[in-house]
């Protein structure tokens, strides 16, 4: 999961590309990276670390340039090297620069062939690296001479949606030419446009969330659409195309529940409202399951269930408190890395206010369970604060299969939900009542804001992988690679050597 910003202006662009990754923040704590261009020639400063670490005052004065592009990063693939951190350059063709959000199914297909074939060498095992040298590839396969024009680059686009599979959201910057914008042909991952009028002509930006627009002045103008390629010159025009075969739009049904802001808008349906109506569908099943008395108060675990909490309460008519006070200066620790990392963060983010547990059936709501760990750490809390009854609440469906899409859940055995019936869970995380959110209704809750919505990917929930490539040996594979990292690689290193030693023969 990350965060993801280009621009191009008529003044110098750094700060308000790193305002716009801090209001992006949320999407990645493990690195920060913003690149700039002016004339033909790039400036890049990334490292590990929250935004406001990475990036001091003489990093931002080394970054001149009226366009750039910016990344806050939690690593899905490769590993947490400051060596990954985001954007990634290339030299030839013209020099681009390149971030994206996502994850590459094909990632280590594409790194073979870019040696094999392509004549090109990857460096790291960032599926960001292999894709820029894809794209890279590609324009200069369409290019003809020196010269470079939007159509050629579309063209370029068109072809690595037929190598590439899995989601992205890019931006990426050509060296002298301008900025460039495309998004997987299912539309996983969120990718939108905004622009500014200004005395010296039209400013644009894109970025992962319409937030970061607002947030910097910018009127919200469309999102990107699934396989679509935007190319914003230095000049300030603006030129798109539809690059994909068959594109569908597919957003990630977890935005809406975890990842995204609140105050952001996806692909017409906005975060806050879906997540109001995950609350009322959640009222529903609740009122279905719990005679009236069996709850005394409704509290949200914060800060993304609070909208669902609020609504579940007043669709039924019960009390709402703020039983939890959080830390605003610890990470989100769903995508902390590690679980002993989670573990501890819990009770450092999370303090309970005794007074409002004390004696009484508290309904908790969370947006999700995802390992468990927090939900365990949790309840606990609210027992040892004096609560009667802990009864625990999703307004999300159980996280039973992995994400390969760009989030981190990518081993069975790490979700609680796998393999487990909802009582199993319910004993596991120590509550006396456990309910989660029907599949259906959460789908409902976003579409019922946006109706044009009718698809999803919700792979974590239902184990469809809507790229259709997605295996059981593929998700061995991924399994089998995070508990053994240094193996895997040396076996990726000696496929590679042993094409390379069939080829010489």
């Amino acid at each position: 999961m990350c965060g993801v910003v280009g621009l191009v202006g008529h003044g110098s662009v750094n700060q308000r590309i790193y305002d716009a990754l801090l209001l992006l923040q949320h999407r990645g704590q493990d690195a920060a990276g913003i690149a700039t261009n002016h004339g033909d020639t790039f400036s890049m400063h990334k490292a590990n670390g929250l935004v406001r670490d990475v990036f001091r005052t003489r990093n931002m004065r080394s970054l001149p340039g009226n366009a750039g592009i910016g990344q806050v990063r939690y690593p899905t693939a490769g590993s947490s090297s400051e060596e990954e951190a985001q954007p990634f350059y290339v030299n030839a063709p013209f020099g681009i620069t390149l971030a994206h959000n996502g994850n590459l199914t094909n990632w280590e297909q594409l790194k073979i062939e870019m040696f094999k074939n392509d004549r090109r060498h990857i460096n790291t095992d960032s599926d960001s690296e292999v894709l820029l040298n894809v794209l890279a590839h590609e324009i200069q396969e369409a290019a003809t001479g020196f010269s470079l024009d939007p159509a050629t680059i579309f063209r370029a686009v068109a072809v690595l949606h037929k190598r590439v599979r899995g989601s992205y959201a890019v931006v990426a910057q050509i060296a002298g030419h301008g900025l460039l914008a495309f998004r997987d042909p299912y539309g996983i991952r969120p990718l939108c446009i905004g622009f500014m009028d200004t005395d010296n002509g039209p400013e644009y930006m894109v970025a992962s969330e319409s937030v970061a627009l607002e947030g910097l002045g910018y009127s919200f103008l469309r999102d990107v659409m699934p396989g679509e390629a935007i190319f914003i010159d230095n000049d300030s025009n603006l030129y798109n195309q539809q690059c994909a075969e068959n594109p569908t739009l597919n957003p990630c049904a977890f935005e809406f529940v975890y990842l995204a802001r609140p105050d952001s808008v996806i692909d017409g349906a906005s975060v806050y409202a879906s997540r109001l109506k995950m609350g009322e569908y959640l009222a529903e099943k609740v009122s279905r399951e719990f005679r009236s008395g069996e709850i005394d108060v409704v509290m949200p675990i914060p800060d993304s269930s609070r909208p669902a909490a609020m609504e579940l309460a007043l669709k039924l008519n019960l009390s709402y408190r703020e039983g939890f006070i959080k830390n605003r200066y610890i990470g989100r620790t769903f995508i902390m890395p590690g679980q002993a990392v989670r573990r501890k963060s819990v009770r450092q983010k999370l303090n309970a206010i005794g007074s409002e547990f004390r004696g009484k059936n508290v309904l908790l709501v969370d947006d999700s369970i995802v390992r468990g760990t927090t939900s365990q750490e949790i309840v606990q809390m609210a027992r040892e604060s004096g609560a009667r009854k802990v009864i625990f609440a999703s307004a999300a469906p159980p996280v039973r299969y992995p994400n390969v899409y760009g989030i981190d859940m990518p081993t069975r055995d790490e979700l609680i939900a796998h393999g487990r019936t909802d009582e199993e869970i319910c004993r596991e995380i120590t509550a006396d009542a456990l309910i989660y959110q029907d599949l259906d209704a959460l789908k409902r809750s976003i579409s019922d804001v946006n109706p044009a919505l009718r698809n999803f990917e919700a792979s974590c929930f239902d184990g469809v992988y809507i790229t259709g490539d997605i295996s059981r040996d593929y998700l061995d594979r991924i399994e089998y690679a995070r508990k053994n990292p240094k193996p895997v690689l040396e076996d990726v290193a000696r496929s590679q050597l042993n094409l390379n030693l069939a080829q010489i023969d």
